[in-house]
């Protein structure tokens, strides 16, 4: 059998999906791949056949100037085309985040099963929770009632934005219309690829959903020389770095600032935001990507931006982490952190040396590490292995 798995997005988006690719070839499968075109040479390195969808999932370099919004091609239409060149010969598509808006469609038009996979429970439409906030906003739980006004504004808003383009495509493919755009890409039988402790599934009326827990790469890589250095000088250092996000310059000094001011020494991922050092101070060390499976057991807390393998990874290591929040599901996963009592958070507008110093001292205390160490030996490390299997038996 042959599966095409795919996937729209960040690092954070592809890794996990490259985690089930390989599950699923450890099973006899066959697997190919559909990522953004800045993950073609990674995601191949691991020997899938794989094809590029969508524009390079990347911040443009300091002073590179941003693609004009007019220019930018049209992303739903390339993703039918994309998905279905990439699915001719497959028995069943995966698709990974709620931006599939295509692999739907080119399922249905080939007869094959389709699954739509989310990292996070806050995706899926429940009385529960709020939808996700949208850039500059920031998330709140609330009340059953209007938790689900909110989500009926969001499948209006999701409507506005693509349903036209969708529709158009499906009936060049000679497919009837749909009449709603995240009830179309989430489907009845959505599947959770989050942590059942972490992120557990909440009610979901009208949803069958499968949690099959996260689906984590594996990692042997050893740490870079000079950071094993860094690490054996001294006590354990605490990890800074947003990752993806887009942050300014300025954070660095903000990051360190607080770290120092909490009595700890650091280590600071650059990230897409090139963050750097402030000085040559040897209390602090720049480090570009690593494997956080073999660093995160060694630090003494993680402030990171909050996305779902970064929190996932943090808990699995059992370090306390500080959760500086900026859009989507960030919110959500901060807030599991803090009701699981192993870290703290904050959003980022309200992110201060002062406040990010709190934060870290909150987090750096004997019973959240302790916390953090139990929660850790609660952590599920075979979600992927868990989905695979569910795919090949999909088929069986």
């Amino acid at each position: 059998m042959r599966f095409l798995l795919s996937s729209v997005g960040t690092r954070g988006d592809v890794q996990p999906v490259l985690a089930l690719a390989v599950a699923v070839r450890a099973l006899g499968q066959q697997v190919r791949l559909c990522v953004p075109p800045n993950f073609l040479d990674w995601v191949g390195g691991y020997g899938f056949e794989v094809a590029p969808m969508g524009v390079e999932m990347r911040l443009p370099r300091s002073g590179a100037p941003a693609t004009p919004r007019e220019t930018m091609p049209d992303l739903i239409t390339d993703q039918f085309e994309s998905v279905a060149a990439a699915a001719d010969g497959c028995d069943a598509i995966l698709g990974a985040n709620a931006h599939q808006y295509a692999a739907p469609s080119i399922a249905e038009l080939a007869g094959i099963p389709y699954v739509n996979a989310l990292y996070a429970a806050v995706a899926l439409p429940s009385p529960d929770h709020a939808p996700p906030p949208a850039p500059a906003q920031v998330w709140t739980p609330g009340e059953p009632a209007d938790n689900e006004r909110r989500w009926e504004d969001t499948y209006a808003s999701w409507n506005n934005r693509s349903l036209e383009r969708i529709n158009h495509n499906r009936t060049r493919l000679g497919l009837k219309p749909i009449e709603d755009v995240l009830r179309y890409v989430l489907t009845d039988h959505p599947w959770l690829a989050a942590d059942a402790t972490l992120g557990p599934a909440p009610t979901t009326p009208g949803r069958q959903v499968t949690q099959t827990g996260a689906w984590l790469l594996p990692d042997d890589s050893p740490l870079p020389a000079e950071l094993q250095t860094f690490l054996d000088a001294g006590d354990p250092p605490v990890y800074l770095g947003f990752g993806s996000m887009p942050v300014t310059p300025e954070t660095s000094r903000t990051l360190i600032a607080a770290a120092r001011a909490a009595g700890r020494r650091i280590i600071l991922s650059q990230g897409w935001a090139d963050l750097g050092l402030i000085d040559d101070a040897r209390d602090c060390i720049a480090i570009g990507d690593v494997n956080q499976q073999a660093l995160f057991p060694r630090v003494a807390a993680v402030v990171h931006h909050g996305g779902a393998g970064t929190t996932t990874a943090a808990a699995r290591a059992g370090s306390p982490q500080v959760v500086v929040s900026m859009f989507s599901d960030q919110f959500y996963w901060g807030s599991r952190v803090r009701a699981l009592g192993i870290g703290s958070t904050l959003a980022n507008a309200e992110l201060t040396a002062q406040a990010l110093t709190t934060a870290l001292r909150d987090a750096l205390t004997p019973a959240v590490a302790a916390q953090a160490r139990t929660i850790a030996g609660q952590i599920t490390p075979d979600g992927a292995a868990v989905a695979a299997r569910r795919l090949v038996e999909m088929l069986a």
